[in-house]
């Protein structure tokens, strides 16, 4: 089978070309890809070539299909798999494999994100990677990125009483603030944090732009949190003469039970270890670039208070798993991460450029060519041209967001 795919051979060099697929073997599964979004790792991956520690050498020979937040449908299985999965249903994907360092977009000759077809290798179904899914391709192409979040809050713990045990996850009932939330995945943190089993009483997001805290209020109104009896606030902490007192009268002098912190910002995390509550538990969510990365901790409040800290990367299968269920089921918006809807001919562009391309995620769909086009450009575009017209209708329908009904718009357009 002939496939097209965007392929890397060295650092810096990533290439959109066709070649052909070999045949699957008994124990591998063929799949094609709908949709994949593109992920800052991927792009430090090319930065790095094979200095990066999944990508094997001699990629200059046997170059490597990048991408790894993808979902699809199954073509064809092999016959170990036929009692398990059924040509023609959907699937999902997780990337980050137990037990290995080889992962789908940065490690395999035929399997990653960014192609029209893949072969999944035994070790990876074997392994519970390859997820069956019901709902939207672009939910489960996101599902990855929203799992870290949701990792997030499972690593979160607090003290139980008597005990020397500890209750993991978010506090039920407590005060949570998400520092720097108003990009894509502090977006998809407030949206777990609303439906969360541990509800929360209060969520407070804060950040610096007003522009990001009108999005991030629009996508996700406090209306919506009170009707789940959650009070959420949006909170431009720049406007704080004093941060601390500011953010700590909104709890009414409590405290935060959970901070996280999703910028690698010295004072932000400073700030949050400062409005910890009696017990409180922070996040370090962020990846800082710098692994020198410090700051002051109040020490006498972790031994007297019983302040505790945590860091989060990555995520298990059954964050991914509850991901898929509960966007399927419509209880999370992961959509609220997008902005921007392109098609393979974007993907190099795209991922060469992504630290400079404005916006949150650039949903990519594989089978198509489409420029990368932004959602809030779909009205003016629409005034030309009928597709734009439909999807804008749709998100204006939703929001402004991504959605299913927009995402069957696309590919019916296209044949898909």
């Amino acid at each position: 089978m002939i496939t097209k795919a965007l392929r890397m051979y060295a650092a810096n060099d990533i290439r959109l070309e066709e070649f052909e697929l070999p045949d699957i073997k008994d124990d591998e599964i063929l799949i094609k890809i709908i949709c994949d979004s593109v992920c800052m790792s991927t792009y430090k991956c090319v930065k790095q070539g094979e200095k990066h520690k999944r990508v094997p050498s001699g990629i200059s020979e046997k170059p490597v299909i990048i991408g790894h937040e993808f979902a699809g449908q199954i073509v064809k299985v092999g016959k170990k798999w036929q009692n398990e999965f059924q040509p023609g249903e959907r699937f999902a994907q997780q990337p980050q494999i137990p037990g290995q360092l080889d992962t789908p977009g940065y490690s395999y000759q035929y399997y990653g994100g960014d192609t029209q077809y893949a072969i999944v290798p035994n070790e990876i179904i074997e392994k519970g990677c390859l997820l069956h899914n019901k709902g939207s391709y672009f939910e489960a192409s996101i599902a990855e990125p929203v799992a870290c979040c949701v990792a997030g809050f499972h690593k979160m713990y607090h003290s139980i009483p008597e005990s020397y045990e500890h209750a993991y996850g978010n506090k039920p009932g407590g005060n949570l603030i998400i520092m720097g939330g108003c990009g894509p995945m502090g977006l998809a943190a407030i949206s777990y944090a609303l439906c969360t089993e541990n509800k929360p009483k209060r969520v407070v997001v804060t950040d610096i732009n007003d522009e990001r805290l009108a999005h991030a209020e629009q996508v996700l109104p406090m209306e919506d949190a009170r009707k789940h009896g959650i009070e959420l606030l949006y909170v431009n902490t720049s406007s704080m003469d004093d941060q601390v007192q500011g953010l700590l009268a909104l709890t009414d002098g409590h405290g935060y039970d959970d901070v996280f912190i999703f910028a690698p910002v010295r004072s932000m995390a400073e700030v949050g270890d400062q409005i910890l509550a009696d017990d409180g538990c922070m996040n370090i969510f962020a990846g800082p670039a710098d692994n020198q990365f410090s700051g002051e901790v109040n020490l006498y409040n972790v031994h007297y208070s019983g302040h505790h800290y945590v860091g989060c990367t990555g995520s298990l299968i059954s964050d991914l798993k509850e991901v898929v269920e509960k966007s399927a089921k419509g209880f999370m918006k992961p959509a609220v991460m997008i902005t921007h809807i392109g098609g393979i001919n974007a993907a190099r562009d795209v991922t060469i450029n992504l630290p400079s391309t404005p916006g949150g995620k650039k949903l990519l769909y594989m089978q198509i060519e489409l420029p990368l086009t932004a959602i809030e450009d779909f009205r003016e575009l629409g005034k030309t041209d009928p597709l734009f017209r439909k999807l804008a209708d749709s998100c204006d329908a939703h929001n402004g967001l991504w959605n299913a009904e927009a995402e069957e718009i696309l590919l019916d357009h296209f044949n898909q």
